[in-house]
């Protein structure tokens, strides 16, 4: 199977379920999708599921492939939260995101202030200090590159496993601010700072000053990106309830 053909069938379906064009309930069958994408049946059944695992959609026998709702989207999966910056749902993705980095960000410092190996704490603050020269010098390419590598060394210096598995959709993030825009040029000079000051708070090992330094970061990363999340909806995933336990 060619895997840039299956690579197109997954991108060309998920990037419409997510931007909407293929709304929730909708209905595809396969020998549509093979002739519509001039691809072979195990290209569709493959980018199928894919889409599964991505809660997209779901198979139904002897009627077909049927879009999801939202709410069953897997939030954590990197390419949907790329699709999701790429669709008119921008700033809610944006906005979930942000608020996410928020809660986990500031205590990964704090952990990392703790527990990060001397290589990781060595290598931060270099990153850091590289970050605030290329952002003074507008290197937007090189600014972005060390601002992914500074973010994952601090979830993955925490010693947290799950904290760490946040690195593919904090590089998602980040890279899709950029794409779209929503990078300065010229970071702010306070916000360079504060990497720095997070970097240098880790390698003393002060747990408080990184979680506050990061706290920083993260609160004016929601102010910058505020307007774009003004009035987009947010997604409220049901409650199953569980079923009550028998008394022995």
């Amino acid at each position: 199977m060619s895997t840039s053909l299956h690579h197109r069938a997954v991108e060309h379906l998920g990037t419409r379920i997510v931007g909407g064009m293929l709304p929730t309930g909708h209905v595809m069958l396969a020998e549509h999708l093979e002739e519509e994408l001039k691809v072979s049946r195990s290209v569709v059944r493959e980018a199928v599921r894919v889409l599964q695992s991505q809660g997209l959609v779901e198979t139904i026998k002897r009627v077909g492939i049927r879009v999801l709702p939202a709410h069953r989207w897997n939030p954590f999966d990197p390419l949907v939260i790329r699709w999701r910056l790429d669709s008119e749902g921008r700033g809610a993705q944006l906005r979930s995101l942000a608020e996410l980095r928020s809660a986990v960000e500031p205590a990964a410092a704090a952990l990392a202030a703790l527990n990060a190996p001397d290589s990781m704490r060595k290598e931060l603050l270099e990153v850091a200090l590289a970050m605030r020269d290329a952002g003074r010098a507008g290197e937007v390419q090189r600014f972005l590159d060390l601002d992914i590598r500074f973010h994952a060394l601090v979830l993955s210096g925490s010693g947290n496993e799950m904290f760490a598995n946040l690195i593919g959709q904090v590089t998602e993030t980040l890279a899709g601010r950029t794409a779209h825009g929503l990078m300065p040029e010229h970071p702010k000079e306070e916000a360079l700072q504060w990497h720095l000051d997070v970097a240098q708070a880790i390698t003393s090992g002060d747990g408080d000053k990184a979680r506050e330094a990061s706290t920083r970061i993260m609160r004016e990363t929601i102010q910058d990106l505020e307007p774009s999340w003004q009035g987009q909806p947010r997604v409220f995933v049901p409650v199953e309830r569980r079923p009550a336990q028998r008394s022995a």
